[in-house]
């Protein structure tokens, strides 16, 4: 799911079943329990999955990096997604504004030569203009194009996958109720690509899907919400907990609670 509007239970081509039926409780405290920190989803197995979008992004990601002198991975989370290439470049940065996530990615990616930077999601990137010829992102908070153009060398390129509009939203209005058409409609695919054009770029990918996620019991809602903290903002178990315990009644009645997922990946090339 959302890696920074970014989802995620465990990305599965194929479906789970549920553990046995637990009490509320139990399930709640487990996840209440389960650190947070990175974009590592492996949590979830058993208890939520997301179909993953037909592409395949990890895998080309990868074959992009090996081709490559220098990149820039932005919103690196732990730096799970990154450290899954089989070969980085000579020269790899990384960028990640939560500071729990950068001491973990530093620790994951620095035996492999990536010197990651924290830097706030909204700030302007601290490179110098031309030096690499490829960025990256995984679900990222947003796109900066005007400074991933300007970091681009000429011929280099920004490959991504983002997430869509109305993206579990199904989770979202559970919580929230109806949201307003505008909050469902941000993060259009077209509109980012029109804005990649605007900062001076070549759009040469530009793919959307729409995938299923099952969550198989409260506890893994819980820790979604824990997770992804933009979905349901301020999100508690103490101030949810009629909608949590009506979910969970839900869940062991009905069968799993079935939300949505957008993604879409972009390619844009500095001309």
């Amino acid at each position: 799911m959302d890696a920074k509007d970014a989802t995620g239970p465990v990305e599965h081509s194929g479906r789970s079943e549920p553990a046995g039926h637990r009490d509320f409780e139990d399930l709640v405290a487990e996840a209440v329990a389960a650190p947070t920190e990175g974009w590592d989803f492996s949590w979830f197995e058993g208890r939520a999955t997301e179909e993953r979008p037909s592409w395949g992004y990890a895998r080309l990601m990868g074959e992009r990096l090996a081709g490559v002198d220098a990149a820039l991975d932005l919103h690196t989370g732990g730096g799970e997604v990154l450290d899954l290439a089989p070969r980085l470049p000579r020269l790899m940065a990384a960028t990640e504004g939560w500071p729990p996530n950068v001491a973990k990615a530093s620790r994951r990616l620095a035996p492999r030569g990536v010197v990651v930077v924290a830097s706030p999601d909204d700030a302007p990137l601290p490179f110098a203009d031309a030096t690499f010829d490829l960025v990256t992102a995984r679900h990222p908070v947003r796109a900066d194009f005007a400074g991933i153009a300007r970091v681009l060398r000429p011929g280099g390129s920004y490959f991504a996958q983002h997430v869509g509009p109305g993206s579990v939203f199904e989770v979202v209005e559970y919580f929230l109720g109806p949201q307003p058409e505008e909050v469902r409609r941000s993060r259009d695919p077209r509109a980012e690509a029109d804005e990649a054009r605007a900062a001076g770029l070549e759009v040469v990918d530009l793919r959307a899907e729409r995938l299923r996620v099952e969550f198989y019991d409260v506890g893994a809602v819980v820790h979604f919400l824990r997770k992804v903290v933009w979905m349901v903002p301020g999100f508690t178990v103490e101030a949810y907990e009629p909608q949590l315990r009506a979910l969970h009644e839900r869940i062991g009645k009905e069968g799993p609670f079935v939300a949505h997922s957008s993604r879409h990946l972009i390619e844009a090339r500095r001309p």
